[in-house]
């Protein structure tokens, strides 16, 4: 028997049938800027940008970690890529940027179409909630490299904004006020400490009456955007700067925008902690020092403002629907 691609693993029709099923939805978030369709060896974006004098580009790169074996389990996957998309805008959100495109990868064992095709269409989803495109990607089959059933994504985004209104942090001083923005779940971080505490001891399909659905619901619920209420601060020069809270939890990742000499004071009691986090931590003895390093404990966005436009602040963004709090201030080092 003479031995092809395909009875080595790897079948081309499968990744035919992937582009056939996706078209329609990558060809959905493009705009006039997209130069080139799905499937040629480079992607194209036009990349003139007459609202900026000095235009940046912001770019950032990321997966959803060990969110996908819950995924997997689940056997949903329609979230994980809106997770993907929705991380990497608000990594460069918090810097100032508008995203302009997104570019996927996709690697599996043995490549099923349906599969590939849910995952991209959330990519797809997340894309047009965001007002930014798919120009590309790649979809691997790799026989052999990944268990039966499983798969990795990894995203990269390229956004643009004024460089006149990078958001740094650099204006940060003493007194200034942090607020908060509620986080929908774990969002994409804590997933192996969660896992290792949670799965051994109860089913996916297990319901607690602090949470709305089922525990394998609440693991997987979307990673959210923050585009718009960033978008509607910024607009009206009431920040700072921002911090995306992912690993490292809410002091570790706003310290990497505090100027040196300075740090925080948190109130760690101006907002409840949703039960998912007690769940974890009661479950795994889990000490509270590494319950704050490791998740975002209810908090996914940070906006450091100054004292005399916290208010204001506080005002645009409930006229957003959001539900901020004041959670603490920049103190000396």
């Amino acid at each position: 028997m003479s031995v092809t691609y395909k009875r080595s693993g790897v079948d081309i029709d499968a990744g035919e049938e992937v582009v056939r099923r996706i078209k329609k939805s990558v060809r959905s978030t493009f705009n006039r800027n997209v130069l080139t369709d799905i499937g040629m060896f480079g992607a194209f974006y036009d990349a003139s940008f007459p609202r900026y004098k000095r235009p940046v580009l912001v770019s950032s790169v990321d997966g959803v970690g060990t969110k996908l074996k819950v995924a997997f389990a689940m056997k949903r996957y329609d979230t994980v890529g809106r997770d993907l998309v929705n991380h990497c805008v608000n990594d460069i959100a918090v810097c100032g940027a508008e995203p302009l495109y997104f570019m996927d990868y996709f690697a599996t064992g043995k490549l099923a179409p349906s599969v590939a095709a849910e995952v991209i269409g959330g990519f797809a989803a997340a894309c047009r909630e965001n007002g930014c495109s798919i120009i590309g990607g790649e979809t691997a089959e790799m026989p052999g490299f990944y268990p039966p059933g499983e798969f990795d994504i990894a995203g990269t985004i390229v956004g643009v904004v004024e460089r006149s209104k990078i958001v740094n942090g650099r204006s940060i001083r003493k007194g200034d006020v942090l607020i908060g923005l509620p986080s929908d779940g774990l969002h994409t971080n804590g997933y192996s400490l969660a896992r290792r505490v949670l799965l051994p001891r109860f089913p996916l399909r297990k319901r607690f009456d602090g949470l709305n659905g089922t525990l394998g619901d609440a693991l997987l619920a979307v990673h959210r955007s923050y585009l718009k209420p960033i978008r509607s601060l910024t607009a009206r020069g009431l920040v700072k700067g921002m911090s995306h809270i992912t690993g490292g939890g809410i002091v570790g990742n706003t310290m990497r925008i505090v100027p040196k000499g300075l740090s925080l004071k948190i109130d760690w009691f101006a907002w409840q902690r949703p039960f998912i986090y007690d769940l974890i931590q009661t479950a795994g003895g889990v000490p509270e020092y590494d319950m704050t390093r490791t998740f975002n404990l209810g908090v996914g966005l940070i906006v450091v403002t100054a004292k005399k436009d916290a208010d204001a602040a506080l005002t645009v963004l409930r006229k957003q629907k959001e539900r901020p709090f004041v959670m603490g201030e920049v103190t000396a080092g």
